[in-house]
């Protein structure tokens, strides 16, 4: 007998295999439930920190959607705001050319009346001092047998046969009202210039040539008295006496400047200058 057999091994018993795999199985099931158990418990906590912190992202981003929305809208009304400008300017513009177009025309045929008009005067005129012309050759021719006595009346001498002579010369000029010649007169520019002549100055306008003078009747005149009609100071017409009963005068723009009988047209006063 070896003298170690009555030592104890020391060596531990071994374990029941069966027993050993219960335990493992037991085991792994609390860990396992353990795993299960962590596992779930922070899937139920972590989605209600993120529940917290949305709403101020989505506000943010719904902000700046309708802040882009709105500057798209601004930007499609000055669109149209600016097609409409436009189209009123446009529109103007055409009103405007055809306003422009229509005045033309109406100013071109306004002118061609107007040049129209003055043809017609001009030639009414000019007819107008052809029959002068030919009354004053018949008047002539009619009082030949007066000629002694109209020549006694009418023979001026000195400062009023010049007179008479210049405004004779003027006979068939075109009256024009405010004319001061030399080929058209009004009344009392045809009396200043022919008193200047023999360097008298008169007055410009009748009223005052009514009153230059001595104030003579009708039935004491002398070749070169100034006749006037209307009242002395207030006259509207002048001529002058040439003797003979007859005067020369810028009458009107029908008949131009004419030597017409006292009877043509009776004056209301005269008044003496030389």
């Amino acid at each position: 007998m070896s003298h170690t057999a009555h030592i104890p091994s020391h060596r531990k018993p071994r374990r029941n295999a069966s027993k050993t795999a219960l335990r493992a199985g037991v085991a792994g099931g609390v860990l396992s439930t353990i795993a299960v158990a962590g596992a779930a418990g922070p899937a139920q906590a972590e989605p209600v920190t993120q529940t917290i912190e949305m709403p101020t992202i989505t506000s943010g981003l719904s902000t700046a959607v309708a802040a882009s929305a709105q500057a798209t809208q601004q930007v499609a009304q000055d669109l149209q705001t600016q097609a409409q400008e436009d189209a009123a300017a446009a529109t103007a513009a055409k009103t405007a050319k055809t306003a422009k177009a229509e005045a033309v025309r109406k100013a071109e045929a306004k002118k061609k009346a107007e040049a129209a008009a003055k043809a017609k005067a001009e030639a009414a005129e000019r007819a107008s001092r052809s029959t002068a012309r030919t009354t004053l050759s018949a008047t002539s021719g009619s009082n030949a047998g007066t000629a002694a006595s109209s020549s006694s009346s009418s023979n001026a001498t000195g400062s009023a046969a010049a007179v008479i002579a210049f405004a004779k010369a003027q006979l068939g000029d075109a009256y024009v009202l405010g004319s001061t010649g030399p080929s058209s007169w009004d009344c009392s520019s045809l009396v200043q210039a022919a008193f200047r002549s023999v360097n008298i100055d008169l007055p410009r306008v009748s009223q005052s040539q009514s009153t230059a003078g001595t104030q003579v009747s009708l039935s004491n005149l002398q070749p070169g008295d100034i006749l006037y009609w209307g009242g002395a100071g207030s006259a509207y017409h002048v001529g002058i006496y040439v003797g003979g009963g007859e005067f020369v005068g810028a009458q009107n723009s029908g008949t131009g400047v004419v030597q017409r009988p006292l009877s043509y047209d009776p004056p209301s006063g005269a008044v003496r200058v030389l």
